[in-house]
């Protein structure tokens, strides 16, 4: 299935606001994207994806059909992490096991290996997210390990792994 990777705009506020309202997405995701997920959450996040500081991070929409059905962003580390950046991204339920998300993974590492003075990219995803691991796998991350007991969600208590990517990797 084909996609887009672009620049954030404000009218996307409205399919992130169908798309992202989704238990499923939530589970899977940090406690920052809510559950459920209002047009005002949408507009919030949309606006600060148009007004991102470029210096720091490097967010874009994934646009289906001409929609913004998901996004996916390069976040940069500060302090002993400044060469590290973190990837974070989401995608709507429709368009799971299509092999979008792994393409999109992989052209914003790319992008974010030219644009910012970085060695390497992680993520962190919920171990028990076997989609999302997969994602990363097929963009060509490593595991790195499991952080045993290290994040709390909907209650329980449970595992996360490490992955990344080299610029040595990409290159």
């Amino acid at each position: 299935m084909e996609f887009e990777l672009r620049a954030w705009k404000p009218g996307d506020a409205d399919s992130v606001a169908r798309y992202a309202n989704n238990p499923r997405i939530a589970a899977n995701l940090r406690d920052a994207f809510p559950y459920p997920y209002t047009h005002e959450d949408a507009e919030a996040y949309v606006e600060s994806c148009v007004n991102e500081d470029s210096a720091r991070q490097l967010t874009r929409a994934i646009v289906i059909n001409g929609e913004a059905a998901g996004s996916v962003g390069v976040f940069l580390g500060t302090d002993v992490y400044r060469r590290s950046a973190e990837l974070g991204y989401w995608l709507a339920e429709p368009f799971w096991k299509k092999g979008i998300m792994s393409a999109a993974v992989w052209q914003i590492c790319e992008e974010a290996f030219v644009r910012f003075d970085i060695v390497r990219i992680h993520a962190e995803p919920f171990a028990f997210n076997r989609g999302s691991r997969r994602v990363l796998e097929k963009a060509g991350f490593a595991l790195e390990g499991t952080l045993r007991k290290s994040v709390y969600k909907n209650g329980v208590i449970q595992d996360s792994c490490l992955y990344a990517l080299l610029k040595e990797d990409v290159q």
